[in-house]
């Protein structure tokens, strides 16, 4: 009996704790330019020396999650093979390549892709107050960044009849 109960002490918080990584993230509708700042501060604050980004969610409705991105250098390159991107600067500048191919190709997932850079593409400059939509199936890399460039991001499913 005694044995059983120690193996229950155990087996319970470990039963829950996996319950909880599991539970279903809230919906979050509402952000305020006052949260956005307390964000943008806690990802800088987390930030870990040669970290290129810090992920912070803003906004949640399933299947969306609009995410701030803090990037404070040269990340991967990705392509999102069934999802859009949609970029709004926040604050910050750098260079936008969209197009061409991925240098050094992994599988990330079974729908992303990553790369240390890209070859040929498009450069596009962005800066604060600027908009991007990057298609699914597109390379794309921030070459460059000025400093650090802070980012709202969404990634946008396709529905089976989109074109």
């Amino acid at each position: 009996m005694r044995a059983i109960l120690i193996c229950l002490a155990f087996a319970v918080p470990a039963t829950l704790s996996v319950a909880q990584e599991r539970a279903p993230e809230k919906t979050k509708t509402f952000s305020s330019a006052a949260d956005v700042l307390a964000l943008i501060a806690k990802a800088k604050s987390e930030r870990k020396e040669n970290q290129p980004i810090v992920n912070q969610r803003i906004l949640h409705l399933a299947p969306y999650n609009a995410n701030l991105e803090y990037r404070a250098s040269v990340g991967a390159a990705a392509v999102h093979e069934k999802e859009a991107e949609i970029f709004y600067v926040i604050d910050g500048s750098g260079t936008m390549v969209t197009g061409g191919k991925l240098v050094n190709e992994k599988r990330t997932n079974a729908e992303n892709l990553s790369g240390t850079a890209i070859e040929g593409g498009a450069s596009q400059p962005m800066a604060k107050g600027d908009f991007l939509i990057v298609p699914e199936n597109t390379p794309h890399w921030f070459s460059s960044i000025d400093g650090t460039l802070v980012l709202m991001t969404l990634h946008v499913p396709r529905t089976s009849g989109a074109h």
